[in-house]
């Protein structure tokens, strides 16, 4: 990683032993360690042992969920799907027992019978989420690994095709329309969602990508470049008058709201790093890292997730990584 456009160093800290966590994904991230090299293993093992992650599969019931049974996507954000979500994002061990039954759990429980993930805090164990829950947000937020599976696989077209339109139901209740449009946002197009969504979408292997997936590709980029990402001034409800605050605060982890520092990550593994089109974001990025090349949590979920993982307003590890993995694809 090219650190000339930082202050100072923030490698060593993020390499530190008493956040083990941080430290798996930054051997991985920005020096490009093998997951069988015997650094990466032994933080991993660590990382399993220790809070956040500790804390959260502590939290898991035997059955495979949180808080409560069925769908699992209420209360925010302690229940099941929140935490399969963040336990990705902390990069828990995806062979580990516990997590892979969660992920069994929000597969049986959570999907609805189009592919994608419904957005239902209901009780009902018997029943799935209907499809007019499914939403471009949860779906791209949950959609991770297990490939072969013929419920991911159904949840990848889902996603594509509720991106392209191609041959697709929309409901006005939730997703409502190609293009990322959400009843939410008055169905309009949603950037959360997008940014969401191709997240899910670039972490499939080129290789791996049907037609469908890649046009949505194509047609979600151009999407997020058609403004300033540092502007943020996608569609937005009319009760707004600017840009939800949301995206200028960079935080971990990253739940329903998104941010421009992912819409950065996002694009840039998908292949833009180098387009002239991120630069003033990428400028705001470089400008909120203070005197140490670190970045704060404005962002933290505090008292809102089982756990708290960072204090908020702190510098944060994790919002450091994940600026620097974008610095690492930008300057690469």
């Amino acid at each position: 990683m090219d650190t000339s456009l930082l202050n100072a160093d923030p490698l060593p800290w993020l390499l530190e032993d008493d956040t083990p966590a941080v430290r798996h994904r930054a051997l991985r991230d920005l020096l490009d360690r093998p997951e069988d090299d015997p650094e990466v293993k032994r933080a991993l093992v660590a990382a399993m042992k220790s809070d956040p992650i500790a804390a959260i599969l502590d939290a898991q019931q035997p059955e495979g969920w949180w808080v409560k049974p069925a769908a699992g996507y209420g209360p925010k954000y302690s229940s099941t799907v929140w935490q399969i979500i963040f336990l990705d994002q902390l990069g828990a061990d995806g062979s580990d027992r516990r997590v892979r039954k969660g992920c069994e759990y929000v597969l049986s429980h959570a999907q609805t019978k189009t592919g994608g993930f419904g957005a239902s805090g209901s009780l009902d164990e018997g029943r799935p989420p209907p499809p007019s829950y499914a939403i471009h947000c949860l779906n791209g937020n949950l959609l991770r690994g297990w490939l072969d599976d013929e419920r991911v696989k159904a949840s990848i077209d889902w996603q594509a095709r509720s991106i392209t339109g191609e041959g697709f139901q929309f409901y006005a209740s939730g997703t409502s329309g190609p293009g990322f449009c959400c009843a939410a946002n008055e169905k309009q197009p949603c950037a959360w969602g997008a940014v969401k969504a191709l997240g899910a979408l670039a972490r499939i292997p080129a290789r791996r990508r049907t037609g469908a997936v890649k046009r949505a590709i194509e047609e979600g980029c151009a999407f997020l470049l058609s403004r300033d990402p540092a502007v943020a001034d996608y569609p937005w409800p009319s009760y707004a008058t600017k840009p939800n605050g949301s995206w200028f605060k960079f935080g971990f982890p990253s739940g329903y709201v998104t941010d421009v520092l992912q819409n950065l990550e996002v694009l840039c593994e998908l292949g833009y790093a180098k387009d002239p089109r991120l630069g003033p974001a990428i400028e705001m990025m470089l400008s909120k890292q203070d005197a140490n090349g670190c970045w704060k949590n404005e962002y933290a979920y505090n008292r809102k997730t089982s756990v708290d993982f960072e204090k908020q307003g702190a510098p944060s590890k994790w919002v450091t990584l994940r600026a620097c993995r974008v610095l690492k694809a930008v300057t690469g």
